[in-house]
């Protein structure tokens, strides 16, 4: 039986990642097929890219055949399956996001829908039974403005700022048509715009209170009440019974249906004013919460709105600005002094300091120069230096720069988080989904007791009124207004408050997931260690002293492309200020072992002890040995320099930790993380003495890639929850096995900005316990709008059926704890570091 592994892009290339269902139905479609044993998403990535793994019979199956079938597959379960990811607007609330949920799925063809209160859609189909035009038509007969039919990076980068003119509502009308039977004014807010509902509410509180006022003076007509009563249920049940009918209409109920019964119903009995002020006070709390989720998102469209839309193009010698999306890989833009830099790209002249907190959340300006090689094709380098890079969006200093364009507009670094940002609205987390579940059987359960309260009368001594008066104040008590909204107006605001501190959270999952973490698993390299090796140790033996030891040691080194060589030129010349150094030649590489070279009249050779044993007789003392070993101990790779017959010193480098590492672990401990392992492939000396200096807890040693997604593995089995932490490229399958992978430096890599499900932009571990931080924050604010939305209806659902409370006192609650829980939520936008 033999593997073979081919990349999931070749074969489905709209799908985001591994996790989407269309690698599942790729897999099912091939496991069948003769001559293949099993087929599956493979451990290891290919530069982080994720493959599928094909296990067969090379004498029943051809590796020609398998590819055939595996892109043939994979071809019609392109055609056959969309995934389309839409911006609305009109979406009023999240009870709202969930009816607009049910009518999607309810749609012959659609796989899966999810809806944000904040006007994300994101919709899966088969596209054999349903087309985009038929999911934009059912999405416009709900009411829903449609402004453009996706969220592109396209669309954001050309936004107009339609949000916050009323201009918008007549471009509006030319953008989209509308369905036969659409109620037009809905989709735009009303006659007063988006604040229509906001002003019908004040209106109908401000009838309401001199209907009331008017009641006690007996020179007034009681009709009068009466008629400024009606003219408060008019503009305060208006959006409601909009809502209730569309909803009944389509065999659906929800919570806008039970308190316009229940304001009837106190119509009906004559209390007026208590029906006015439970339609008041709804139509209030809605309008609020619509507000709140708005402010949240803004935040989150203010990502959107930090492109320019236009850039200064230098064209023979001219420049002239073009809009955004003209600009071409391999362009120069000029960028003036104080303005925002234009697009990805490489500074080739120039230097300037650029703040990029938009992007990376770095509160300190970075100082960029030039690349050595400007005319040198950039756009598929991989490692390019952050004193190099420049990204949309960022804020230059007070020098010109000019930069080369790395990538068009729609692929840029700043577009790419704007639409992972937005789709990260839509993941509901695990406690919105019990929430959800819990109101599936929490509501009818409702309608059952009110419809037995209204009996009451048969076996209490009151009159039928009293009963339904009872029934009614209880249908308002329990409505869970309070509870749909608790968890997805906290993780929306923890999305944004993340996004404008340089995370990126993919969704509630990740967010809820991260604040209960007890254990961090990091990778060494680039993560934990600066991720370059640097000269540590000078030990100069004999007569010869440091100085002079350093010079030969860079003389010979110069002459070798090794990267443990380029360290030590790099940093021996740095220590030497200046001096001169001598030209060696003849060099001669000894594979795994060190170099020989020619100084002058000397032979010099530099290399580990291996070297010194196969090389002649003049072996180093054992007082040197020692020293080389105790040097090695300390996580050091050592190099004994010898000069003709004598060992003149001792040279050693370190991949040394970073500066914040020790700092940063501390913050972690503080916070409860109680163990933090470092999994890495150096030796475990190496891994105990980074340990030891930076404070982990624990270090794994000389660990393969598959080997580290054991260790995550066995980490899971003690620990439950674990997160790993790297660059999120070489460690995406470890971060694919543990519960949430997080990715650093992720503005500089779209590898890691799709395979994590937490992305710090900047390549800076301090900003993991402002992550960790904000999610604790998130859990405990999710925990605390659970309990007051169900609370309150554990208090008032009694205090009704026992007449404690009338309708008056339990939609007051009930609406306040709404507010409460809105409120609550918005605190994470503040959220400091």
């Amino acid at each position: 039986m033999k593997k073979l592994q081919i990349k999931i892009p070749l074969l489905l290339p709209e799908v985001p990642d591994e996790k989407d269902q269309c690698v599942q139905k790729l897999i099912q479609q091939l496991e069948n097929k003769e001559g293949l044993e099993k087929v599956h998403v493979a451990d290891k990535t290919d530069n982080g890219v994720p493959q599928l793994c094909f296990h067969y019979d090379p004498e029943l199956i051809s590796i020609d055949r398998i590819q055939s079938l595996a892109e043939q597959a994979g071809a019609e379960i392109t055609q056959k399956f969309g995934h389309k990811l839409i911006e609305v607007e009109g979406i009023r609330h999240t009870r709202h996001a969930r009816h607009i949920e049910r009518v999607l799925r309810a749609i012959a063809g659609i796989i899966e829908a999810s809806v944000s209160a904040s006007g994300m859609v994101r919709v899966e189909y088969d596209t054999a039974k349903v087309d985009e035009a038929k999911i934009m038509k059912a999405l416009r007969k709900e009411g829903l403005d449609i402004p453009y039919t996706q969220v592109s990076a396209e669309r954001f980068l050309e936004k107009v700022e339609e949000t916050k003119k009323d201009d918008d509502q007549k471009e509006g009308k030319k953008k989209h048509d509308h369905e036969e039977g659409e109620d037009h004014e809905h989709s735009h807010g009303g006659i007063f715009g988006k604040n229509t509902e906001l002003i019908f509410s004040i209106i109908c509180g401000a009838l309401l209170g001199i209907g009331f006022g008017l009641s006690y003076v007996e020179a007034v007509p009681s009709w009068v009440s009466l008629a400024l009563y009606i003219g408060a249920y008019f503009f305060g049940g208006y959006f409601t019974a909009k809502e209730a009918i569309q909803t009944v209409a389509k065999g659906g109920f929800e919570i806008d249906f039970l308190m316009l019964v229940a304001a009837i119903g106190a119509a009906i009995l004559g209390e007026w004013a208590e029906g006015a002020l439970l339609l008041f006070l709804f139509s209030m709390g809605h309008a609020l919460e619509h507000y709140a989720m708005n402010k949240a998102r803004k935040s989150i469209a203010a990502l959107a709105e930090l492109a320019p839309k236009t850039a200064l193009l230098k064209r023979n010698g001219k420049t002239e600005e073009v809009g955004i999306e003209e600009l071409s890989i391999g362009d120069i833009i000029v960028v003036k002094p104080n303005s925002k830099i234009s697009a990805d790209g490489v500074i080739v002249s120039g230097t300037s300091s650029v703040n990029q907190a938009p992007i990376t959340g770095e509160s300190v300006p970075v100082d960029k120069e030039p690349v050595d090689n400007p005319d040198k094709d950039w756009s598929e380098e991989k490692n390019i230096k952050d004193e190099n890079r420049a990204f949309s969006g960022t804020i230059n200093g007070n020098n010109t720069l000019e930069i080369k364009v790395i990538k068009v507009a729609k692929d840029s670094t700043l577009s790419r988080l704007v639409k992972l940002v937005n789709e990260a609205q839509t993941q509901k987390s695990p406690t919105q989904q019990l929430t959800d579940k819990f109101e599936k059987y929490f509501v009818p359960a409702v309608l059952i007791l009110v419809v037995i309260l209204n009996f009451a009368f048969l076996v209490l001594d009151e009159t039928f009124s009293e009963s339904f008066y009872r029934a009614m104040a209880v249908l308002v008590a329990a409505s869970p207004c309070a509870l749909a909204i608790a968890t997805p107006s906290a993780v929306l605001s923890g999305v944004a408050r993340a996004a404008k501190g340089g995370v990126l959270i993919k969704g509630g999952r990740p967010l809820e997931d991260l604040g209960v973490l007890t254990a961090l698993a990091f990778d060494k390299t680039g993560t934990l260690t600066e991720g370059k090796p640097k000269l540590t140790k000078v030990v100069a033996l004999g007569d010869v002293n440091e100085d002079e030891l350093l010079k030969i040691a860079v003389a010979v080194e110069n002459l070798s492309d090794h990267p443990l060589a380029k360290a030590v030129v790099r940093d021996g010349k740095e220590r030497l200020d200046g001096a001169d150094i001598p030209e060696a030649k003849d060099l001669e590489a000894v594979l795994g072992k060190g170099i020989k070279a020619s100084l002058g009249d000397d032979k010099v050779y530099i290399g580990n002890l291996d070297l010194f044993e196969s090389l002649d007789d003049k072996k180093p003392s054992k007082e040197t040995e020692v020293k080389v070993k105790s040097l090695e101990s300390e996580g050091n790779t050592t190099m004994l320099i010898r000069q003709n017959d004598d060992y003149i010193g001792i040279i050693a480098l370190m991949d040394t930790p970073r500066k914040e590492a020790k700092n940063t672990l501390e913050q972690l401990k503080k916070m409860g993380i109680k163990r933090m392992i470092m999994l890495t492939g150096d030796n475990q000396k190496v891994a105990d003495a980074v340990a030891k200096e930076i404070g982990l807890t624990d270090a794994w040693g000389s660990l393969l890639p598959e080997e580290k997604v054991e260790a995550i593995k066995k980490l899971r089995e003690k620990e439950s929850k674990v997160a790993m932490v790297g660059d999120g490229v070489n460690d995406a399958p470890a971060m694919a096995n543990s519960t949430v992978g997080i990715a650093m430096g992720a503005a500089g890599s779209d590898v890691a900005l799709e395979t994590a499900d937490i992305a710090l932009m900047a390549d800076k571990l301090e900003t993991l316990p402002f992550a960790i931080g904000l999610s604790r924050k998130a859990k405990s604010i999710i925990r605390q709008n659970l309990w007051v939305s169900l609370g309150i209806v554990a208090l008032l659902i009694p205090s009704t059926i026992f007449g404690l409370a009338n309708i008056g006192i339990a939609v007051l609650i009930h609406e306040g704890s709404t507010l409460v829980v809105v409120f609550n939520a918005l605190r994470l936008l503040a959220y400091k570091k």
